[in-house]
């Protein structure tokens, strides 16, 4: 590296990396650069040795990982080196390294990624530890890390910079290797069941699928604009049409809308859909899923989250939306079924917000938001729907005012919603016409009509249960995570100069 560049890269540096650049300028000028290091001779992981002393005991092996801790002086030295697996202590003495090695050791710093070579053993203190016996310095580090005692707390920097907080905090890092066994859980449950995996657009020419307002993007070649999907239904749907029968999808949806502890505008989901079944055909796979990501991810399925015990033991429960609402808001609305003026006069009563557009469905979803959702602990399955707010539901028999549909409910949230998919393409496209009163009057998360579709449903779609799901909000669940950033790597920030 020239003086120029050096002079160049130690602009507007702080002193401590500074310091640091001048310990690397110094390698390379020894010619022993650890960036031109490529590869390493890592045979080990710590834990397999902190778990397996006495397979290890006495065994020569090579480690690789970052320094977190350095302690010690004179002639013996003491490290804590992480790799992804856990932590291990390295013991390194003057006497078995030799001065030029044990030299550089020295120079080394909180945060550099090195690889030991060593033989195992217990120290007096009982900690199994390395002997180190080699060194290398495979990449410096040039920032400093946080204050080890205080490490990376402020939320908003965590988020930017989940790097350094994967290195702060180990904690997080079992999450995330949590959210992969849950996701892995899934995939070998429905590929089991003999489901097809597929992978469907994200750039879409109708935001369809679910009442959501989507990101518009604009295709330059086809000169349109197009949206990112809201959600995957209408294409996997297109799919049973086509004979696959039973199909999912896990992949990103992208909602232009608020943001908070459960809500981030770019989102991981699963879709499923089965032919020839309905909506206990749903139901038991939900259950399935839950259940089984929760023993995959944490060995049991009784945990605790945010200090509530929660049970997720089969069956769940369930419950209609009406007696949901007659339980925690003493309003029965099967007493005044369709009656859209007294559902109003009852909505006053309760200071529910309406629009003028709110008909008694309406009115009695909002009741429940408002006045169910958040006492609904333990799982539960609510059930019976207003057909306004399902439009690509199938009506209850006998009840045209409700559709077969159901939500799962956990710890006072969404988790996963269901439906007896409507396979009538005459009725489907009074809905969709429906839906696009409502964008007429200003509802910009209304359904637009989607011909193609109806065109599929027109050659016939066996009877289909089709549920989603929110990875991220499963993974909350079963990691005892407070926030859905906490559970998705990088999630959307605002850039700090705006």
């Amino acid at each position: 590296m020239s003086d120029q560049n050096r002079t160049v890269n130690m602009e507007n540096v702080s002193e401590q990396q500074q310091i640091r650049m001048d310990k690397l300028f110094s390698l390379q000028d020894a010619g022993n650069d650890p960036f031109m290091v490529n590869t390493s001779d890592r045979d080990t992981y710590a834990k397999d040795i902190t778990d397996n002393f006495e397979k290890f005991e006495e065994k020569t092996v090579c480690v690789a990982g970052r320094i977190k801790s350095k302690r010690g002086k004179g002639k013996v030295m003491f490290m804590d080196l992480w790799d992804v697996s856990g932590k291990i202590q390295i013991f390194s003495k003057f006497d078995d390294l030799g001065e030029e090695a044990y030299a550089g050791l020295k120079k080394w710093d909180i945060g550099d990624i090195v690889e030991i070579k060593g033989f195992v053993f217990r120290t007096q203190m009982g900690e199994v530890s390395i002997h180190s016996t080699a060194v290398k310095l495979l990449a410096k580090s040039l920032l400093p890390l946080p204050e080890k005692f205080h490490g990376l707390k402020d939320p908003d920097l965590r988020y930017r910079q989940r790097y350094v907080d994967m290195i702060m905090n180990p904690e997080v890092m079992s999450t995330f290797r949590k959210r992969t066994r849950i996701i892995s859980e899934i995939r070998k449950y429905l590929d089991n069941e003999n489901y097809f995996e597929v992978e469907t657009p994200v750039l879409n020419t109708i935001a369809g699928g679910a009442n959501a307002r989507p990101f518009i993007t604009h295709h330059n070649t086809l000169d349109i604009d197009m949206y990112m999907r809201i959600a995957t239904e209408l294409y996997l749907k297109r799919l049973i049409v086509g004979g696959m029968e039973r199909v999912y999808e896990i992949g990103r949806l992208f909602r232009n809308e608020g943001m908070d502890t459960s809500h981030n505008p770019e989102f991981t989901t699963i879709e499923i859909y089965e032919a020839y079944t309905d909506l206990r055909g749903m139901m038991d796979r939900t259950e399935q899923i839950v259940n089984r990501c929760c023993m995959a991810a944490n060995g049991t399925d009784e945990i605790e989250y945010q200090g509530q015990a929660i049970s997720l033991k089969l069956p769940f429960a369930r419950m209609t939306m009406i007696d949901a609402v007659k339980k925690y808001a003493n309003v029965d609305f099967s007493e005044f079924m369709g009656d859209t003026e007294k559902a109003k006069e009852v909505a006053q009563v309760l200071n529910l917000e309406v629009k003028s557009t709110d008909t008694w469905g309406n009115i009695l979803n909002t009741a429940f938001e408002e006045y169910v959702e958040d006492n609904l602990i333990q799982p539960t399955f609510i059930t019976d729907y207003p057909v306004e707010v399902s439009p690509l539901t199938k009506r209850l028999e006998g009840n045209p005012l409700m559709v077969d549909r159901f939500e799962l409910f956990v710890t006072g949230r969404e988790l996963a919603n269901a439906y007896t998919e409507l396979n009538d393409p005459i009725d489907q496209r009074s809905r969709f016409e429906h839906q696009m009163m409502l964008r007429d009057a200003g509802d910009d998360e209304a359904n637009e009509i989607d011909e193609d579709f109806l065109t599929a449903l027109s050659y016939g779609m066996p009877p289909t249960g089709g549920m989603g799901m929110g990875i991220d909000r499963l993974v909350m669940l079963l990691t005892d995570s407070a926030s859905i950033r906490d559970v998705i790597i990088f999630p959307t920030m605002k850039p700090l100069d705006k």
